[in-house]
């Protein structure tokens, strides 16, 4: 059973490194990066040129803790929705998705329709 999960590890982690050599995050249009654990999801806006984080969020995030919604697809596109906002509030409106890679469906699309929904471009 070790070694099935080593082999996912490693299968994710060379489309992880096929995508970033061809997504890249600018000034003008920043990377939404994406990262899915067990239980919590994170999502951040990247400027690789800079090296900086310019917004991020996540389900443990303060704007999210008082909300009453279950279920971890929800929560993720109310992730999505903040993201966007903040986003909007620093002016960025177009981002390149960076789907980590996972694949593009459940939690990781939910956060992508929800900054889709909060008015980001990709």
């Amino acid at each position: 059973m070790a070694d099935k999960n080593i082999a996912k590890q490693a299968k994710r982690l060379k489309i992880r490194r096929r995508i970033r050599r061809k997504v890249l995050g600018t000034a003008e249009r920043p990377r939404l990066t994406i990262y899915r654990s067990l239980n919590q999801v994170y999502a951040q806006i990247v400027d690789d040129v800079k090296g900086a984080t310019l917004a991020h969020s996540s389900s443990l995030a303060e704007a999210l803790r008082g909300q009453k919604e279950s279920g971890k697809t929800s929560i993720s596109k109310r992730v999505g929705l903040e993201l966007a906002k903040l986003a909007k509030s620093k002016g960025i409106s177009k981002v390149v998705f960076d789907r980590n890679g996972l694949r593009y469906h459940g939690r990781v699309k939910a956060v992508a329709e929800g900054a889709r929904e909060g008015g980001l471009e990709f």
